[in-house]
């Protein structure tokens, strides 16, 4: 049984007020379809439906203080209770104590060491590895752990191969924001549709989405609706290509924010665990999780039972 692990940055679930939080008011008809005719809010988990199921998971961890990403992507990448080994909640980019937790193990090295097939389907620009390659930039949790696997990170050539995908799902950033005009671009639904092919290729995968964090601190509704219009369009054409009964779909987060736009900070909600696939596999995938620690050995279980 294979995992396609989708992380929506800073996503928790939050309450049914439009005002102030995008879910709520967003038109997302195949997501609502998976939830039985709900909105991706506090209220609706826990839910179990024909194909979907949505835990509520906690991403504070027993730490006090506001969940970060640098610790919470760790914890979904090791199974470890990092924010209560170090004494606090920690980012947005790994310091050396959540980075040595890494670097020792995570879910990309364990899988590779059992000759399991994983990859991040991420395509990098160029400007990203110049970057890093001069110092100017730090991997954040999901590149690092998928570096120190001694796994590549996806570059230009694979987005233009059709071997990953950009950020932004369709392609659209690459041509308006990183000066490629001739990128590859496609629809949310057709890029839904190769994220189902991609992932098909890997006993796990992931994909990182950031930009729903970066929306949440802007306090930018339009830009938020917009994103989530598209994602789910995104959804639409990967369940519609999805083999329930030869993998899972994973959705979660590493902190809330983008649903509570009142404020630029972080929040304590609980974030979703969305799971697409048949019930057996998400029976499987669900028993006993609670918590952000509890992806990571879910996953092996899955892949590995």
């Amino acid at each position: 049984m294979r995992v396609f692990f989708i992380f929506l940055d800073g996503v928790g679930l939050g309450a049914d007020n439009p005002e102030i939080n995008p879910f709520a008011r967003a038109k997302m008809p195949t997501l609502e379809s998976l939830l039985g005719g709900h909105k991706l809010l506090a209220s609706v988990a826990p839910f179990v439906g024909e194909r979907a199921a949505l835990l509520p998971l906690d991403a504070s961890l027993g730490v006090a203080g506001l969940p970060q990403s640098a610790t919470g992507q760790a914890v979904l990448l090791t199974g470890i209770n990092i924010p209560k080994k170090i004494g606090e909640h920690y980012g947005p980019k790994p310091n050396p104590a959540v980075a040595g937790y890494l670097l020792k193990g995570n879910i990309f090295s364990e899988l590779t060491k059992s000759n399991k097939k994983a990859a991040l389907l991420n395509a990098y620009p160029p400007r990203y590895f110049h970057g890093v390659d001069s110092g100017k930039r730090l991997y954040s949790a999901i590149p690092l752990a998928v570096t120190s696997a001694g796994l590549p990170l996806f570059t230009k050539d694979d987005l233009y191969a059709g071997r990953a995908l950009s950020a932004d799902f369709t392609g659209a950033g690459w041509r308006g924001m990183l000066g490629f005009p001739d990128a590859p671009q496609l629809s949310p639904h057709a890029a839904g549709k190769k994220l189902a092919e991609l992932a098909g290729q890997y006993d796990f995968s992931m994909f990182e989405y950031w930009a729903s964090d970066y929306a949440g601190h802007k306090q930018d509704m339009e830009w938020a609706l917009n994103q989530l219009e598209v994602f789910d369009g995104v959804i639409t054409g990967l369940v519609e290509h999805w083999n329930d009964d030869e993998g899972l779909i994973l959705i979660t987060s590493d902190h809330g924010n983008l649903e509570d736009l009142s404020t630029r900070r972080h929040t304590d909600a609980k974030v979703p665990g969305l799971l697409i696939g048949s019930s057996e596999a998400r029976a499987a995938f669900g028993s006993g999780l609670s918590d952000l620690a509890g992806i990571h050995k879910s996953i092996l279980r899955v892949i590995s039972p």
